[in-house]
């Protein structure tokens, strides 16, 4: 039974050793970066823009970010460094048509892929889910992946 004068515990069954810190999944991660709002934490919707650090986020929240000038709210370390709407860059970006995402039905009963993304590179098709790099142009808001910018080697926006 245990404890009943009989038993002599052990040292390792008396001191626990020093708990294992949990690892955040690397994949799971990329997909909220590529997903989800950097400021507000929700889906993101057209229209998205993003920052000269590569952050993606809606629109409106950043216009409600940047008219919300109260004393008593603190800047968020995700949009600290937008001061005004220039600091932003609105996307152009082009639709995945094998992505069925919010279309299909919204009751649990179907399987997300997570490695499939709503928004592709025009060019060469990869999609933006995190496991390939992205790029997009200041002056025309045009999103491209690395490796289309790299095949085309050119300083216009192929559109």
């Amino acid at each position: 039974m245990g404890c009943d004068g009989g038993t002599i515990p052990k040292r390792h069954e008396l001191v626990k050793g020093p708990r294992k810190v949990e690892k955040v999944d690397k994949n799971a991660e990329l997909v909220a970066r590529w997903n989800y709002c950097a400021l507000s934490q929700e889906k993101l919707r057209r229209p998205i823009v993003a920052c000269e650090l590569g952050r993606l986020y809606n629109k409106d929240a950043v216009i409600e970010f940047l008219l919300d000038k109260s004393a008593d709210k603190t800047p968020l370390e995700a949009a600290s460094h937008i001061k005004s709407i220039k600091n932003v860059t609105e996307l152009n970006l082009t639709d995945n048509p094998a992505w069925s995402g919010d279309k299909e039905s919204k009751k649990g009963d179907k399987y997300d892929d997570i490695q499939s993304a709503c928004f592709i590179c025009p060019v060469v098709g990869l999609e933006m889910n995190g496991r390939h790099r992205f790029c997009f142009l200041r002056n025309c808001g045009c999103v491209f992946s690395e490796r289309a910018l790299k095949a085309i080697q050119s300083e216009v926006c192929h559109k």
